[in-house]
C-alpha cells in the first residue's frame, strides 16, 4: 500500500541533529575517537539518595498503577523548594501541575492557548521544542532576536504592533538553551507590561535555573510584581539533578493557565511513574548541597574549555549559568562548516548555531558534559587539527 504523510508532518523534516548523528556514527565506526561536546545530557548519575528510593520503590508491587497526576508529596516538595529557592509562595493544588519533564509542556502548550495563524513570539536562537509545539498548533512563530549586543536579552520594541495583537504566547528561557544568557528584574516587568498591553501569556523555560556560576544566581520568573497574572514557570530535574531519562517537571504560575494544561494533559496521559515522583520529591527538598556540587563541576569544565580555547585563539565568553558555551566562531567559516572542520580534523562534535534559528548563524553550542579529562584532550585535538594556526 502507499503510505502518505500528513501535510503536518511538513513541520518534521530530518534535522541537523539527525545529520550529525549519522556523521558522529560514520566516524565511529571509521575507529575516530569522537569527543562529544553537541547533546545537553547529563553525563552524571543522580544523587544517591535519588537513586536509593527510585530502586527500593521500585520493588513495591504497589507503585505500578496510573498516578494519573502529581501527588500530594510532589506538589508539597515543588511548593517547597519554590519557597526555599526563591522565596515564592505557591497555592500546591492549584498553581503547581506535574509534566513528563519540561519538554511536554512546552511543546503542548501552544495547542492549549493558539489557534492556526495565531503568532507564538520565540527566542531566535531558541530551543528546538518550542518550534516543534508551535507546528502541532498550527500556530506562527515569531523570532525574537538574541543578539550580543543586547546582551542576548530581546527588543521587545522591535515587535510589530500588528503581531503583537495576535500573538498569545511569549516564550523565554534564561539562562537558555542555546545561549547561556541570564535575564533580570528589568527585563522581566517589561515583558509583564507588554505582555498585559497584548494580552499575551508568558511561558518562561527554567530549566537551567540550578545552573549558574559565581554566585550569580538568576532569577525566577515568578519573582518578579506581576508574573503570576499574565504566565507561568516551566521546570525540570533533568538538568538540576541528572533525572534526564526519569522524564519529570511541572509548570507552576497562573492557576488558569495551569488548569488549561492540565485539561489537555488529562487527555494524553496517565502520569509519571510513582518511583520517579518519589524520588523527584526527594531530590527537591534534599538536593541543594548536590546542586552546589553540580554548579562547581560544570563551572570547572567551563573554565578549563574556554581557557583553553582563549589559548589557542579562540576567545569565547564565559558564560554566568547553563551548561552551554555559546561561541562566536572565527571570521571567514560558517557554523556548519566550522562544525564539520571539528569533527573531521579534532574528532570534536558541537552543533552549529543556525540549527536554533537564523541568528545562530555565526556561532556554535558547546555543551560541558565530558569528563575534565576528556575536555583536555578535545582541547589537545583542537590544537593539533591546525584550524587556528
Amino acid at each position: 500500500m502507499e503510505i502518505i504523510l500528513s501535510n503536518r508532518m511538513e513541520a518534521f523534516k530530518p534535522s541537523i541533529f539527525s545529520e550529525l548523528a549519522a556523521y558522529k556514527r560514520k566516524k565511529l565506526e571509521e575507529g575516530c575517537a569522537i569527543i562529544d561536546l553537541s547533546i545537553g545530557s547529563p553525563d552524571m548519575p543522580p544523587p544517591a539518595f535519588v537513586t536509593d528510593i527510585l530502586a527500593n520503590s521500585a520493588g513495591n508491587g504497589n507503585e505500578y498503577g496510573y498516578s494519573l497526576a502529581g501527588t500530594e508529596e510532589l506538589h508539597k516538595a515543588i511548593s517547597d523548594y519554590y519557597v526555599n529557592t526563591y522565596g515564592i509562595t505557591l497555592q500546591q493544588s492549584q498553581e503547581v501541575l506535574m509534566l513528563m519533564g519540561s519538554q511536554d509542556g512546552l511543546v503542548h502548550l501552544p495547542m492549549v492557548f493558539a489557534n492556526p495563524g495565531d503568532y507564538i513570539l520565540v527566542p531566535d536562537p531558541g530551543y528546538t521544542a518550542y518550534a516543534t509545539g508551535i507546528a502541532m498548533a498550527g500556530a506562527v512563530p515569531y523570532l525574537m532576536p538574541l543578539q550580543k549586543k543586547n546582551d542576548f536579552l530581546p527588543d521587545l520594541s522591535l515587535i510589530p504592533e500588528d503581531v503583537a495583537k495576535r500573538s498569545k504566547l511569549m516564550i523565554l528561557n534564561f539562562p537558555g538553551n542555546p545561549v547561556p544568557a541570564m535575564a533580570n528584574d528589568v527585563f522581566f516587568s517589561e515583558v509583564i507590561a507588554f505582555a498585559k498591553q497584548y494580552n499575551i501569556i508568558v511561558v518562561h523555560d527554567f530549566a537551567y535555573g540550578e545552573l549558574y556560576f559565581e554566585g550569580k544566581k538568576p532569577i525566577s520568573f515568578l519573582s518578579v510584581s506581576g508574573a503570576k497574572d499574565v504566565g507561568i514557570e516551566i521546570n525540570s530535574l533533568s538538568k538540576s539533578f541528572n533525572m534526564a531519562g526519569c522524564r519529570i517537571g511541572y509548570a507552576i504560575g497562573n492557576e488558569k493557565i495551569i488548569a488549561a494544561l492540565g485539561q489537555l494533559k488529562s487527555n494524553l496521559d496517565y502520569g509519571v511513574f510513582y518511583p520517579i515522583q518519589q524520588a523527584a520529591a526527594k531530590a527537591l527538598r534534599e538536593g541543594a548541597q548536590f546542586c552546589e556540587e553540580s554548579r562547581r563541576m560544570y563551572e570547572r569544565r567551563r573554565d578549563i574549555l574556554i581557557d583553553g580555547l582563549e589559548a589557542l585563539g579562540w576567545k569565547v565568553d564565559k558564560p554566568a549559568g547553563s551548561m552551554f558555551i555559546w561561541g562566536e566562531i572565527p571570521n571567514g567559516w560558517s557554523s556548519l562548516d566550522f562544525v564539520y572542520a571539528l569533527i573531521d580534523r579534532a574528532n570534536v562534535v558541537v552543533t552549529p548555531g543556525h540549527a536554533f534559528g537564523p541568528s545562530g548563524e555565526g556561532f556554535v553550542r558547546i555543551a560541558l558534559v565530558q569528563t575534565e579529562e576528556k575536555l583536555r584532550l578535545a582541547l589537545q585535538n583542537i590544537q593539533k587539527s591546525g584550524i587556528f594556526n
